[in-house]
């Protein structure tokens, strides 16, 4: 047993030494962030990171938490195309559980277990400028594309990451909810795995970490791919081997590879300390996805 621990410290000696003083943004969703012992694990993961030297930055969801917050008080969630319609009603709810509620968890959990975690939204230090998002669907070849308005969802316009420079420096880990403001005040529900890529965009992060509930991208006989390139995935996508909802986390991970993050990871949350497993042993245990 000792043999085995030493071998493993041995195996990530290598890691640490380059990971050491640079910057990880991990998108915290899913299946992680309901299980308690997940969450404790996570958190564990985190602090860890801080102490060796890394800076992680948590991007967080919390769509399983909206839904029970929404029907406790009696608001119907309604879905156009798949995406959540959000109206002022349904946005207040929104900005309370994922700034208040589940950010406040997370940060909890954190300094629970050493660490010294600070929660924000898009909307502290002018983190997050979004702009609302407006949806155009093709119907048919010979006809103007319908344009659906999904309320106040919205895309990144820009990231000012000036508060979290500021927080690292100090030896904080800054933990982000995915809402921004818009040029006139207003505020925006925004996908998590966006926030995260463009996050690690604008801090030239050296790895975006997207947690999922699968293992990773999967080939055509449903075995992991553990590394592949930008070009792949298209073709991927384009023989249907990477379809749905893991078709935008993998164009997440690639426009983060096209605005200097060095790699981007998928990774299955619902594995025990996932984001240690796959930054600091040799085989991971996710995909591992690279420019080309």
């Amino acid at each position: 047993m000792t043999t085995n621990v030493a071998d493993i410290l041995i195996e990530a000696l290598p890691y640490i030494k380059n990971f050491s003083t640079k910057t990880i943004v991990v998108k915290y969703g899913g299946h992680a962030m309901v299980d308690e012992k997940l969450k404790l694990d996570f958190a564990n993961d985190i602090t860890l990171l801080k102490y060796i030297g890394v800076n992680p930055v948590v991007v967080h969801g919390g769509g399983p938490q909206i839904n029970k917050a929404l029907d406790a008080m009696g608001i119907t969630s309604k879905f156009i195309r798949g995406m959540r319609y959000t109206d002022d009603e349904t946005m207040d709810v929104v900005e309370m559980v994922l700034g208040g509620k589940v950010n406040k968890e997370i940060v909890a959990r954190i300094n629970s277990q050493g660490g010294q975690a600070v929660g924000l939204t898009g909307k502290d230090g002018g983190l997050i400028t979004a702009e609302k998002m407006t949806i155009y669907h093709k119907t048919e070849a010979d006809k103007p594309p319908e344009i659906i308005d999904p309320g106040m969802v919205g895309n990144v316009e820009s990231i000012n990451p000036r508060i979290i420079h500021t927080l690292t420096e100090q030896g904080f880990i800054p933990v982000i909810a995915p809402v921004g403001i818009g040029k006139d005040g207003e505020t925006y529900n925004i996908n998590a795995d966006v926030v995260a890529s463009k996050i690690a965009s604008a801090l030239q992060a050296e790895r975006l970490m997207l947690l999922t509930d699968v293992d990773g991208l999967l080939d055509a006989g449903n075995k992991l791919v553990s590394s592949v390139d930008s070009k792949t995935i298209n073709q991927m996508i384009d023989n249907e081997e990477i379809k749905g909802g893991m078709i935008p986390k993998v164009e997440c991970a690639i426009d983060a590879l096209r605005n200097h993050v060095k790699k981007s990871h998928i990774i299955n949350g619902k594995i025990p300390h996932a984001v240690l497993l796959e930054l600091f042993t040799d085989s991971g245990i996710g995909t591992q996805v690279f420019l080309k």
